[in-house]
């Protein structure tokens, strides 16, 4: 009898915790949904999408925890072929060095960070086992990840012609290609050049790192003629030296270059 009471007395509260769950996947099916324009068929691909390797869970197999670097890799592929097809079509004129910058430019990270927000995905994220609400810092990767992850997730719900779509419109829409093509960022490149011109001897090195393994940060720092010139800082170390490329840049008043 008293078994049965304490039971009596946990239903409701076992209840409210299945409701809770099925409303908070009931509302992220809806994210989804509408993020992109079609209902999921396999929920579980868009929540393995936007795990985070910080919240990462055991499986079945030994030593193997799952988290959306999978599906990063799958649609970090996907997207780039897309780009890359769009970028042949519209330029039929244009060789093959400037396809290849012009798609690295759509695809950097810091890019992919700005529209994964804009398209809604920042309170998506399970990070360290619960939902960012957009607390990430910005200059983190994460968001830029989870974006690749999920088009990983949409190509293998939906096939290549839908994520492909998707793709064009959803993502490539963002984008402003006529700045995006006059505005040379390669920053590492533009000062390379000026120091060939100048004869000057310019390196880059990293003197430090900081955070932790899900937010390390590398310091860059760029000289020139051996002399210490300016310092940058990115969440990986082509990053820090485009950083203190930048910063060098601003300092010899360099301008963006046209194609």
């Amino acid at each position: 009898m008293q078994a049965a009471s304490s039971n009596n007395v946990l239903d409701p509260i076992l209840s409210f915790f299945r409701l809770r769950g099925n409303s908070e996947r009931k509302k992220f099916k809806r994210s989804i949904e509408h993020i992109i324009g079609e209902t999921p068929s396999n929920i579980g691909l868009y929540q393995l999408a936007f795990r985070h390797t910080s919240a990462s869970r055991e499986t079945g197999i030994k030593g193997f925890k799952e988290s959306n670097e999978r599906l990063e890799y799958l649609g970090d592929a996907v997207l780039g072929m897309v780009i890359a097809e769009f970028l042949f079509k519209k330029f039929p004129y244009k060789d093959e060095g400037f396809l290849t910058e012009i798609r690295s430019r759509i695809v950097n990270r810091e890019t992919l960070n700005g529209i994964a927000r804009k398209i809604g995905l920042e309170n998506l994220i399970e990070y360290d086992g619960s939902r960012s609400r957009g607390i990430v810092p910005s200059r983190t990767s994460m968001y830029g990840d989870a974006l690749e992850a999920l088009v990983g997730a949409i190509y293998l719900d939906k096939g290549f012609r839908f994520t492909r779509q998707f793709i064009l419109k959803e993502l490539l829409g963002h984008y402003d290609l006529e700045a995006l093509i006059s505005n040379n960022a390669n920053y590492k490149s533009r000062l390379i050049e000026w120091a060939q011109r100048e004869g000057k001897k310019v390196e880059f090195t990293i003197i430090s790192e900081r955070g932790n393994n899900h937010f390390r940060e590398f310091i860059s720092q760029v000289t020139v003629d051996d002399e210490p010139f300016a310092q940058g800082s990115g969440y990986s170390k082509k990053k820090a030296e485009q950083s203190a490329a930048e910063k060098a840049c601003e300092q010899l008043q360099m301008k963006p270059v046209s194609n």
